[in-house]
This record gives structure tokens, C-alpha cells and sequence, in this order.
């Protein structure tokens, strides 16, 4: 018999929810912001509704499903929910393996919650909803964001820190957006019938990396200890001098939960423009000759650029070139210019195929192009899926 599981992805500011019945999609619900208002986005097959609620009922999104489900006849009652897995972003050797989530996995989570407060608070504040309905009739599982790169060398995963402290409190380059990943890997060999050998993956959306794929497995990635390092993002600062770090502590007169704000909720594109931290309304102002939105954009792209070289310079060069997250979905804009300069390293864009495309599509590469280059839309839950459905429960 086809287990029902019930798949919760919490993000800083949203809330994505999918029904299965094996690996089987029946019901999805999103719950966003949009202008000012709460909004939950809901799909039965083929049809999708969109509500407005009141922002009391963002925490009982959960309470809100299950009601929805029911009501639709998706399921008879509560009772027949068998399991729920649940994406989870932490640092730390324990997280970097699916599992059960009991009182051990909730005590090390909390303890992990200093590290990562944007990224694991509303997982943690979900898992205690999801209980509160429960109890412990359902088991509830926490599918690691960071397995797919359990992978990465030993050379890559450290800081030049002091060997003894590194290992004494596991400060490792863990990475992240392993499961985005993994779903990119699997699609990638279900639609060429085969896994190029060398693979460079740019996850462009609030939250950005870049990972280095060789022959399927994860070798870097450009996100470290948490998902604050590497490229310019939404908001957050990407790589940054240490030293610029004490500084602004000092200047700014910031505790450390300050800081982690300041460098997760004030920086990236935000910080740069001043004004916006989407790309489409700095593409707007960037019309409109607003220089520090011009600025912002260049800083991200050049990021972008200078890791694929490093990604490329990992793997010995790059067959293919992928473009997931709903930058590097729906900005084409950003693609050009992601691309231009890179024929050195083999990566020439068809720019009428790129032009105007806002979906999936496997060959945006240029006949001259020694690399492919493709765009994949990643699905995150149907990896997510597929791991709880591996647990031994």
C-alpha cells in the first residue's frame, strides 16, 4: 500500500506544503506575502486557487492544510496521514543525514539555532506545530539540505583555521541547497539519458550557490558553515573579510544576534541598491538610471561569474552548465550577462534561445559552445519525497 506523506518546506517569509500518495502529487498549498497581504496558493490536479487569509493564520498553516485536505476528500481524516518530512538547513555532521526527528534531533537543533536562525527557526517552530496536532502518532522527518554534498573533499569543506578547533566544534564548509541539487542531477540524466561529466549548477534565487558536480556527485559548493557564504544574494552579504566583520561589529556597535540580522536581512542586493532586493525592480530602476541599482546588479553577476571559474577550475573544466531558482529560471537578462566573457572557458549563449525564455529549456547553448547549457526547474519536494520514503520508520 502507497504511503500518504505530507512534505513542509519553510522558508524565512513562506511556507510551501505537497500531499503524496506514494510519489504521487495530489495537493500543494504556498503560502506567501504579496504587496501587503497573506496569500496561500493552492493546487488540486489541475486546478489552482489563490486566497487571501489574515496573517494569524500564517502560523496555522499547518492546521490550515490539513482542514483543506480533508475537506476535499483528499484523505478521510487526520488519521490518515502517515508521515511527514520536512527540509531542514543546519550545520553540523549530525544534519548531514535524513532522519527521524525525536526529543535527541530537537535538542541538537535547537542548539544549532544560534548558527542559523533564518534558515532553522521556522523549521523548528513547524515541527512544534505539526506536533501540537499530532502528537507523536506521526512520525515527522528531517531531510537534510546538505546530504548531496556529504561528497565534497576534505581540501574543500575546510577553513584555515586551527585543525584542533575545526574539529572540536565541526566548523566545516557544510553547503547547501543539496536537495535543489540532487532534483537538478536527477532531471538532468532522466532528460539527456546520461550525467555530463563536469557540471556546474547555479542555484540563482533569494538564497544563491553554486555547486560543482562531477560525475554526479558534489565536489563544492559556494555556500560554507551556513548559507551566509558565497555569492551576493536576495539579502545576504555572500563572502566577506573577516576583519570587515570586527569592524562593523565595533563601528555599528553590534551583539552577535545583531549581526547575524545586519548580514542575513540588510545585505546583498538590498544593501547594495538601497532599495529593492528582487531583480526585476532593480532591472526597472536600473532603466531609470538609478546608479546604485545598476551597481547592485553588476556586483551579483560578477559573483556569479567569478565562482563558475572557481567551480570550473574544481572540476578541471565544464560540460554543461545549469541554470535553476527563479533568477536563473525567469531572468534572461541576468543569463546574458552571466555568460558574456565566459567563451574562454568554453560557455557561448544562443541569445535569440535565451531571449524571452522563462522556463525549462536544454539548449541555450550557441552551435560554437563547448559546454551545454540548459535550464532546469528544480523540485525540491519530489527529492524530499524520495528521502523520507527511504527512512526506516
Amino acid at each position: 500500500m502507497s504511503k500518504n506523506c505530507l512534505i513542509v518546506n519553510t522558508g524565512s517569509a513562506s511556507k510551501k506544503y505537497s500531499f503524496y500518495i506514494g510519489e504521487e502529487k495530489k495537493y500543494s498549498a504556498h503560502f506567501e506575502k504579496e504587496g501587503n497581504s497573506l496569500i496561500v496558493t493552492e493546487t488540486i490536479g489541475d486546478n489552482k486557487e489563490k486566497k487571501v487569509l489574515n496573517d494569524n493564520d500564517y502560523p496555522q498553516s499547518a492546521r490550515f492544510v490539513i482542514d483543506s485536505l480533508v475537506r476535499e476528500q483528499i484523505i478521510a481524516n487526520e488519521n490518515n496521514l502517515q508521515v511527514i518530512g520536512i527540509r531542514i538547513v543546519a550545520p553540523g555532521n549530525f544534519f548531514l543525514e535524513t532522519k527521524k526527528i525525536d526529543e535527541d534531533y530537537i535538542k541538537r537543533a535547537e542548539e544549532a539555532l544560534e548558527k542559523v536562525p533564518l534558515h532553522l527557526a521556522p523549521a523548528l517552530t513547524e515541527i512544534k506545530n505539526l506536533k501540537s496536532i499530532f502528537g507523536e502518532s506521526i512520525p515527522i522527518i528531517g531531510v537534510s539540505d546538505s546530504a548531496f554534498h556529504k561528497t565534497i573533499p576534505l581540501e574543500n569543506k575546510l577553513y584555515s583555521i586551527p585543525i584542533a578547533d575545526t574539529r572540536k566544534y565541526e566548523i566545516y564548509r557544510f553547503g547547501y541547497h543539496g536537495i535543489s541539487v540532487q532534483s537538478i542531477v536527477c532531471q538532468i540524466k532522466e532528460k539527456l539519458s546520461y550525467i555530463p561529466e563536469k557540471m556546474i549548477v547555479c542555484h540563482l534565487g533569494g538564497g544563491a550557490s553554486i555547486t560543482a558536480v562531477l560525475k554526479g556527485k558534489s565536489v563544492n559548493n559556494t555556500m560554507g558553515f551556513t548559507p551566509l557564504e558565497g555569492l551576493t544574494m536576495a539579502t545576504r552579504v555572500g563572502d566577506i573579510d573577516p576583519g570587515v566583520v570586527l569592524f562593523l561589529a565595533e563601528k555599528l556597535n553590534l551583539n552577535r544576534s545583531e549581526l547575524n540580522h545586519y548580514f542575513n536581512n540588510k545585505c546583498g542586493l538590498l544593501g547594495l541598491s538601497g532599495s529593492s532586493d528582487d531583480i526585476r525592480e532593480l532591472l526597472k530602476k536600473e532603466e531609470e538610471g538609478e546608479k546604485d541599482a545598476a551597481l547592485a546588479l553588476k556586483v551579483y553577476v560578477e559573483r556569479v561569474k567569478e565562482n563558475i571559474a572557481k567551480m570550473a577550475a574544481n572540476l578541471g573544466g565544464v560540460n554543461l552548465l545549469v541554470f535553476a531558482g527563479t533568477v536563473g529560471e525567469r531572468s534572461f537578462v541576468l543569463r546574458e550577462r552571466i555568460c558574456s566573457k565566459l567563451e574562454y572557458m568554453g560557455i557561448v549563449l544562443d541569445k535569440v534561445k535565451n531571449d524571452g525564455n522563462e522556463g525549462s529549456r536544454l539548449d541555450l547553448e550557441a552551435k560554437t559552445s563547448l559546454a551545454k547549457i540548459m535550464i532546469i526547474k528544480t523540485d525540491e519536494m519530489a527529492e524530499i519525497i524520495k528521502a523520507v520514503y527511504k527512512v526506516d520508520l
